[in-house]
């Protein structure tokens, strides 16, 4: 009986077609960037790999609700896309504090808002599940990787204390008598964390018809891969233990991650098997829509793609305000020991070489236009570090520099060790002449400059070593260290290029 709906259904929504099919072009128009940036996030990152597969399974949601979305009539409403203000200041928002998941989830909701007001309240409601499933297109939740990462490396050290083995906890470093175990990046668990949840919703779904079994299952799908995660980075080094051997007991240890992942999906899923709810029998189908609804649904549309242009438009307008990006110059002194092999001015880019013992040192000097978008300059000082070291897989961290006395001298450097040994790159970003990480409060000193069009032109300083066999990090630590008071020189060089 179901599957004869769907002829029932059809013509019910295909008055909408020709308006979506025009709305989804001129929406892809309007954020190709959110749309590719999500793209290659997919690609690139084993965390958001399963995005692949979320337009299907919304797909199939709607598909198995089609009995109840037949029942419903189709009744466009304009007045519902001014739901689609807030989404605007939203966008705005982290456009200025380059938050690009913020704005790709003000994307999902202009989606949202379109589909409610060409299909209106009952026929949205009816396909709710489907539409709002759209929302793990976003990859989102990679802020959590400290958090999860310092969870693992204390459930490490409970683990090790109830065994009485001898450990030292340093960081995201568990050190034991047989060598040194470090909590990186992609042992955190946020791939296992996301995968899970989005499996875990699309569980509920289709397993539960309560609202209140739907959200402890969720809620379960939230806990149990985090703690399953600890149990398998425990395993891990107390098989290193047992081995006498940390880097035999770390060997295709993600392979083996995913494996034990695996079986947590499938004992969540046997859980949740006895408490299945069969769905209700579909209601009678509503009548189909009368003539004219094609053009209806067009008129409820069009306002929600004009708010949707907005913020574009607006970040535009301020983008255009921007000054043209100066000179840069050579501000890396050469430490003794080391010797400078070359340095390659260009436009508002100075690329400086050193020779350090058997490291060898490149680094980039970047002066970014005054009044720039903050988004532009923190996908710029990330690309910097990705052009010194062109690899997929590596550990994000922080690099502290001993002996830094103020905060003109950088104490802290972003650093991006390649998960294979031999190379990292340390990065920092200078913004109101200050050093900074490029965290929320340099985003909102960015944002601010860009509206009231003033403070000196952010500059980005990145640097990678290499040494075969070595330890890259200990390199970039002496090598900067050495460097002094980099900010006064960054200010000596943006302010002489102002006329200051």
């Amino acid at each position: 009986m179901r599957a004869a709906l769907w002829p029932i259904l059809g013509p019910r929504l295909w008055p909408a077609a020709p308006a979506l099919a025009l709305s989804a072009l001129v929406l892809q128009l309007l954020f190709h960037t959110e749309i590719g940036a999500a793209v290659r996030v997919w690609n690139s990152s084993t965390a958001y790999g399963h995005c692949w597969l979320i337009l299907p399974i919304a797909i199939f949601l709607g598909y198995e609700r089609r009995g109840q979305a037949a029942a419903a009539t189709m009744a466009p409403r304009a007045a519902l896309s001014w739901l689609a203000l807030p989404l605007v200041a939203m966008w705005l928002v982290a456009d200025l504090l380059g938050v690009m998941e913020g704005r790709q989830l003000a994307l999902i909701g202009f989606v949202e808002v379109l589909l409610l007001a060409a299909f209106g309240p009952r026929l949205w409601s009816a396909l709710a599940a489907s539409f709002l499933y759209l929302v793990f297109l976003v990859p989102f939740g990679a802020f959590i990787t400290p958090a999860l990462q310092g969870f693992t490396t204390g459930f490490i050290s409970h683990g090790l204390d109830l065994f009485g083995i001898a450990h030292r906890e340093t960081g995201n470093t568990i050190d034991i008598p047989e060598g040194a175990f470090y909590v990186a990046e992609a042992c955190a668990g946020l791939r296992f964390l996301i995968a899970s949840i989005a499996f875990g919703v699309l569980y509920a779904l289709t397993m539960f018809t309560s609202s209140w079994r739907r959200l402890a299952f969720v809620a379960a799908s939230c806990v149990v891969p985090v703690v399953a995660n600890g149990l398998r980075a425990l395993g891990i080094v107390l098989l290193g233990h047992a081995l006498g051997s940390a880097q035999a007991a770390a060997t295709d240890h993600l392979l083996y991650g995913w494996l034990f992942f695996a079986m947590v999906i499938a004992a969540l899923a046997a859980l949740g098997m006895p408490f299945r709810q069969d769905a209700p029998p579909p209601p009678a189908p509503a009548p189909i829509p009368p003539s004219g609804t094609g053009m209806r649904v067009a008129y409820a549309v069009w306002p929600v793609l004009l708010l949707a242009a907005a913020g574009p438009a607006v970040a535009l307008v301020l983008e255009g305000r921007a000054t043209p990006a100066g000179p840069a110059a050579a501000i890396l002194l050469t430490p003794s020991g080391c010797t400078a092999t070359s340095t390659h001015p260009a436009a508002g880019l100075v690329l400086q070489d050193f020779a350090c013992g058997s490291a060898r040192l490149s680094a980039r000097v970047l002066r970014l236009p005054r009044g720039v978008d903050p988004s532009r300059v923190v996908m710029t000082a990330q690309t910097q570090a990705h052009l010194l070291l062109p690899v997929a897989d590596f550990d994000v961290g922080v690099l502290w520099l001993p002996g830094a006395v103020s905060e003109a001298a950088p104490s802290r450097w972003l650093l991006q060790r390649d998960l294979r040994p031999g190379r990292a790159v340390a990065t920092i970003l200078f913004v109101d002449g200050a050093p900074s990480l490029g965290g929320l409060r340099a985003r909102a000193r960015l944002a601010r400059d860009m509206l009231g069009g003033s403070g000196p032109a952010p500059v980005v300083v990145a640097v990678a070593a290499t040494q075969d066999g070595g330890d890259p990090v200990r390199v970039l630590t002496g090598f900067l260290a050495a460097q002094g008071d980099l900010a006064a020189r960054v200010a000596a060089m943006t302010n002489a290029m102002q006329g200051k």
